[in-house]
């Protein structure tokens, strides 16, 4: 326990503004009250959430102003009454939404999962959302196995590169799209990459698979899943976990996730032999946090096991420093880097 306030240093997003448009602030924060761990903050990262709320897209999100960064790694500093006294020290990992651009934050003590010390903070947070949002779509939602193959779109990006290296480990063929540059790295890895953009994609893809792939990774929205479902092969599962075609559009992403959903809902309720879900990381954290936290943690603890062995190295696209958000911002919004960006504070 400590008995004085913290001096945080932190990032705000006020408003609808350009990357440019964050604030960096100074603030005291009060004592770790019961329940609570004050964490100083050594890695958080830049995803697709961040872009969406800049825009005041994102469902659910705080009003402004607020401190953005969805999930981090620290150290534990302080504890409040009824935390053991032992945490203090530990290196752990939470998802928060909101709160991680910043060098310290108070959090739940529940929320929060120890890290294995020796591993670079930066690419535990390259696994954190993105691992875990890959490990329980092929093993929660597809159920894939050795052997079979699966189409990745966004195989570059921060998920597609966990996903495709947690699938390849595993013994499965992943065929990735992508833009051109970042074939060569794909094939590297074990991935048979498409150009994303080619108007020919489905056929490009059949040409790989003849018989269809057995899951669909699928992060852009309704106009990809029609090409993703049309590729699946009997028995395949179509997993949709996004509407990144729909960040620079003009319609509502209210509008857009419904539609999306009464797609998947028809292709569901037609006779065929497909499966066809949405993942959402949050799926069941209202009504039953406690087993959510359990779920979070034991597939966290299995992809930092996978880390640890050096079976999957997730690709840190830039590191930036705290006072450079607005930068970290842009260029993961350039779509232009293979991997994570993350901001080191």
């Amino acid at each position: 326990m400590i008995n004085a306030s913290t001096l945080t240093t932190e990032i705000v997003m006020p408003g609808l503004v350009q990357p440019s448009g964050l604030q960096l602030r100074e603030r005291a924060l009060p004592i770790p009250v019961a329940g609570q761990a004050l964490v100083q903050i050594d890695a958080s990262g830049v995803s697709f959430a961040e872009q969406s709320m800049r825009r005041g897209l994102y469902p659910g999100q705080p009003k402004f102003p607020f401190v953005p960064g969805y999930d981090f790694v620290g150290t534990v500093r302080a504890v409040g009454p009824g935390i053991d006294g032992h945490l203090i020290g530990t290196r752990v990992a939470a998802v928060t939404k909101t709160g991680g651009w910043a060098t310290h934050t108070l959090v739940p003590a529940t929320d929060l999962v120890p890290v294995p010390p020796a591993l670079d903070p930066a690419l535990v947070e390259a696994v954190l959302v993105n691992g875990v949002t890959a490990w329980q779509m092929l093993y929660r939602q597809a159920h894939v196995k050795a052997g079979q193959t699966i189409l990745v779109h966004g195989a570059n990006g921060g998920v597609g590169t966990v996903l495709s290296q947690l699938a390849l480990h595993a013994g499965v063929r992943v065929i990735g799209t992508a833009a051109p540059r970042h074939h060569g790295a794909l094939q590297a890895m074990g991935v048979e990459p498409v150009d994303y953009s080619a108007r020919d994609l489905a056929a490009r893809v059949r040409n790989l698979a003849p018989g269809g792939v057995d899951a669909a990774f699928d992060h852009l929205g309704l106009e990809s899943t029609h090409v993703s479902f049309s590729l699946l092969a009997r028995g395949g599962s179509l997993i949709a976990y996004g509407n990144a075609a729909a960040l620079n559009g003009t319609d509502s992403m209210v509008s857009v996730f419904v539609k999306l959903m009464a797609q998947l809902t028809l292709w569901n309720a037609l006779p065929n032999t497909h499966h066809v879900a949405f993942y959402n990381f949050w799926a069941g954290h209202s009504v039953g946090r406690a087993a959510f936290r359990r779920r979070f943690h034991q597939d966290l603890l299995a992809v930092l096991d996978l880390l640890e062995q050096g079976a999957i190295t997730p690709r840190i696209a830039a590191r930036f420093p705290l006072s450079e958000a607005a930068a970290a911002l842009e260029l993961a919004e350039s779509r232009t880097v293979q991997g994570k960006v993350v901001i080191v504070p």
